[in-house]
């Protein structure tokens, strides 16, 4: 019997190649997306703090288009897509776009209306809440004590429907975490409002009675 030669695997080493070329390319074009992603939604913040919304928008019209580029490929390879790398940059994404919302005062878009997975989106609602934080410092500055207060019920809101969310730790991703900071932020807000609000009341009785009882 002549000896067998070794076994050609030729066309296995072609058909894996094949699947992980197309699964490194994907990885590659959402790593590059990500970084300015991540970017792009940060500038885009930033631009709504100092009230630039044309500035905004621009930047995360840029974003929306990178996550697209970057979702096109992933959807043959939902390892990749779940990952956390990119999980993380949509996530900031979300925390844009809902900042946005909650700063203008306009209905909070959906998940869906975003294109993004509930705990993504979840996880950026929770970091919106530091935003509001900068917002509502910035406005008790200024002496702006209604907006202030409305600011602040808006983030116990936001808190409140997390709080809500019970689920599993694993299926969320340490939503809980994002959760509990937001309440130390509220926590650390609610001793700032008060305090600015007694401040205020103190500061008005003394102009009052300095007005009442002259020189």
């Amino acid at each position: 019997m002549p000896a067998k030669g070794p076994v050609d695997l030729a066309a296995l080493d072609a058909a894996v190649r094949l699947e992980l070329d197309a699964k490194n390319a994907a990885r590659e074009l959402a790593l590059r997306n990500c970084r300015q992603i991540i970017r792009g939604s940060a500038n885009a913040i930033r631009a709504l703090h100092r009230d630039e919304p044309e500035v905004a928008e621009g930047l995360l019209v840029s974003v929306r288009r990178l996550i697209a580029e970057a979702e096109a490929p992933l959807r043959d390879h939902r390892d990749i897509y779940h990952a956390g790398f990119f999980y993380d940059a949509v996530k900031e994404f979300a925390e844009a776009e809902l900042t946005r919302a909650l700063l203008t005062g306009v209905e909070l878009p959906l998940p869906a209306d975003l294109g993004l997975d509930a705990v993504p989106y979840l996880k950026g609602l929770g970091e919106a809440v530091g935003e509001q934080r900068r917002r509502l410092l910035d406005q008790l500055r200024k002496g702006h004590l209604d907006a202030a207060e409305a600011t602040f019920a808006d983030m116990e809101a936001v808190h409140d429907i997390l709080t809500s969310l019970d689920y599993p730790d694993g299926m969320t991703s340490g939503l809980r975490r994002t959760t509990d900071v937001a309440r130390a932020l509220i926590e650390r807000s609610r001793a700032d409002l008060t305090t600015t609000i007694v401040q205020e009341r103190l500061r008005a009785e003394l102009e009052q009675r300095s007005v009442e009882q002259p020189g």
